[in-house]
């Protein structure tokens, strides 16, 4: 593979190295296992080469990642653009002042956090963070949107959401208000 693998390559390589697990967390669902990808350093090598070939030109200052698995995607491919990295996580997780965003779940609502100087590097130059959002799944789009909000409330500009797997069934981009790009379809 080319050292800049173009998205049919990646989707393939991560459709090859996924594991789809029936029934699991309970009966009906079927679960997909991003940890055949980590383990598998090529695949995971080629899907930050895809993101970073996006993204180096466009003037990106941070990647924001959701908790859990958005923060190592969202880690290796700030590291890989030598931007800053900024998680956002569940209520009650982060040590510092907080924005807060509530979101719907299947059954009731969560919150979701980012500290409320994530961007103060970029505010103190006078400049607007540009940011690319990422997580494993897109799946109803409810966390998603909600970190779409915190990074806006923290003065960052979303610029694309960029997620491993989309859920296309679930139609969680039609919550979006931002661009966004998935590497597999399911």
């Amino acid at each position: 593979m080319s050292s800049t693998p173009t998205l049919q390559d990646v989707s393939a390589q991560v459709r090859n190295a996924l594991r789809e697990i029936p029934d699991y967390p309970k009966p009906g669902i079927l679960f997909y296992d991003i940890t055949t990808i980590l383990e598998n350093a090529q695949c995971l090598r080629d899907v930050v080469a895809f993101w970073k070939a996006r993204y180096i030109d466009q003037s990106i200052t941070h990647i924001v990642g959701i908790e859990s698995r958005g923060f190592t995607f969202g880690s290796a491919l700030a590291y890989a653009l030598g931007v800053g990295f900024i998680p956002v996580r569940k209520k009650g997780k982060l040590p510092f002042t907080t924005y807060s965003q509530d979101y719907e779940l299947e059954y009731g609502t969560d919150t979701l956090e980012i500290h409320t100087d994530a961007f103060a590097s970029m505010q103190d130059s006078g400049k607007k963070a540009r940011v690319v959002l990422v997580d494993d799944l897109l799946a109803t789009g409810g966390t998603a949107a909600a970190s779409i909000k915190l990074i806006e409330k923290a003065g960052g500009e979303c610029v694309e959401a960029c997620f491993l797997i989309r859920l296309s069934e679930l139609n969680g981009d039609r919550k979006l208000t931002t661009p966004f790009i998935s590497i597999l379809d399911c």
